[in-house]
């Protein structure tokens, strides 16, 4: 636990997002008194809330706990907050006319991090898989490590782990340029696709970005990229870089995969030698190449080849992470977090490639009104690829609406027949379960409070 001298507490301002339960989890393990403001209920607000954690969904002073609005202990409080919450909060809008101390859930992070050996995942998408895989791993090997993770482990149930070395596993959030935040000594990059561009502006800003968090790793670190991007990073002096994929020439080269009835069996070729027969249980080939530079970040930190293939054999995934929820009565049902067209191709593909022949039906709520502007071609080329599309209404999350843009703007652009525009509400009721095959959730809004009642729907029919 990193020494924060005299703090007796930390209120964090949107505690239930992925990212800042782990940190305000961290602190109550810690013995500190945690408390913060979320805008609902959820699973994890509940979960914070079951280990002592003071949780309001009232954005105003009025339900502050006390160490918080004392100006006596004003210098003995850490705010922590997440970009995603608007400027006008009321609760954020106190603590900085008081003067309080403010720090963005990146800051703390790396401050957290500062004197660990930290190993930063980042990428536009597949970070969140890849740092639970890299911490798994770990768990699995003699180094151990801890880990913040920005989505549930399904082996551990938790997105933050304690350990007992010096090594820290971090998913490098680009949003807001938080990655900058990281000084890491090792640090990955899986993909940049363009994202976040409310942000950024256009995808060359963003690389440029993706560019700045690399200069931050420290003096004779290391570097693993994604071989299809390797022309576009730029490596630092005094960085050693290598490359993964399941091209030939990477350095960490995933090769003679095989689909097996219950996963996969491949062989992964490292600069020194080659690993054979790894057996990997979880769907989706796109997860290959996720475990790939995963194994590459834990080879480079001393994890031994044996205990690369033990971890393979028992990863469980992550939670809305290619979720398998149901598998009964001739009906698969997979959750699944993407939210971005190349996010959702990669999904898609691994969908087709491992349930091959049957008949898809997908389910998508578009996040944020600027990405679903911003993409609505790439998002209707790919929808178009399902049998049966259902889209639901933008889920806004951070933004204001903007004049004509809705989830029909996709809609317009599909040339599929079999695809329908629906309310969130009236999703259940409307799913024909005799009619399914293999069914699939996708988006990063509120799509996932649908998952349990779709599930039980399924379960209750078919069981």
């Amino acid at each position: 636990m990193t020494d924060f001298g005299k703090i007796k507490g930390f209120y964090f301002v949107g505690i239930g997002g992925i990212g800042m339960s782990a940190i305000a989890l961290y602190f109550i393990k810690g013995g500190f008194y945690v408390a913060g403001y979320d805008r609902c209920e959820s699973k994890i607000t509940e979960s914070l809330a079951s280990k002592g954690c003071n949780i309001s969904f009232n954005d105003n002073t009025d339900s502050l706990p006390e160490l918080f609005v004392n100006h006596v202990e004003k210098n003995n409080v850490i705010v922590v907050y997440t970009p995603a919450i608007p400027s006008e909060s009321k609760i954020l809008s106190f603590f900085r006319e008081e003067g309080y101390a403010i720090m963005k859930r990146s800051e703390i992070l790396g401050l957290i991090s500062a004197n660990t050996k930290t190993l930063a995942i980042a990428g536009s998408h597949g970070k969140t898989t890849v740092s639970t895989m890299t911490a798994h791993i770990f768990k699995q090997s003699k180094i151990d490590c801890s880990a913040f993770l920005g989505g549930i482990s399904k082996n551990y149930e938790s997105n933050l782990l304690l350990g007992n070395s010096n090594f820290t596993v971090i998913e490098a959030d680009e949003f807001d340029r938080s990655f900058h935040r990281l000084a890491p000594t090792m640090a990955a990059v899986t993909s940049l696709d363009a994202d976040h561009l409310d942000v950024y502006g256009d995808r060359k800003t963003m690389v440029e970005a993706y560019n700045i968090f690399c200069s931050k790793i420290r003096k004779d670190g290391k570097l693993v990229v994604n071989k299809k991007i390797r022309s576009e990073i730029i490596v630092p002096d005094g960085v050693t870089c290598y490359t993964y994929g399941t091209e030939n020439g990477s350095d960490f080269y995933t090769h003679n995969i095989r689909h097996c009835p219950d996963g996969y069996r491949f062989n992964i070729k490292t600069p020194w030698n080659v690993t054979e027969d790894i057996f990997f249980p979880f769907p989706g080939i796109i997860n290959i190449e996720n475990f790939t530079v995963a194994s590459a970040i834990a080879l480079l930190c001393g994890v031994e080849e044996d205990e690369i293939i033990k971890a393979a054999m028992l990863f469980s995934g992550v939670r809305r992470r290619f979720d398998i929820r149901a598998d009964i009565g001739g009906i698969t049902y997979v959750d699944d977090y993407a939210h971005h067209p190349e996010e959702i191709r990669a999904f898609i593909k691994s969908v087709k490639e491992y349930f091959k022949g049957r008949k898809i039906t997908g389910i998508f709520q578009p996040h944020l009104f600027t990405r679903t502007r911003d993409n609505a071609d790439g998002f209707a080329a790919i929808l178009d690829e399902l049998d049966e599309t259902i889209l639901l209404p933008v889920y806004p999350a951070r933004e204001e609406p903007i004049e004509g843009v809705s989830s029909e703007m996709i809609f317009r652009r599909m040339q599929s027949v079999n695809k329908k525009l629906m309310e969130k509400e009236d999703l259940v009721n409307a799913l024909d379960v005799n009619n399914l095959d293999v069914l699939l959730t996708m988006g990063a809004g509120d799509i996932d409070k649908l998952v349990e009642p779709v599930e039980e729907k399924i379960r209750k029919a078919k069981g």
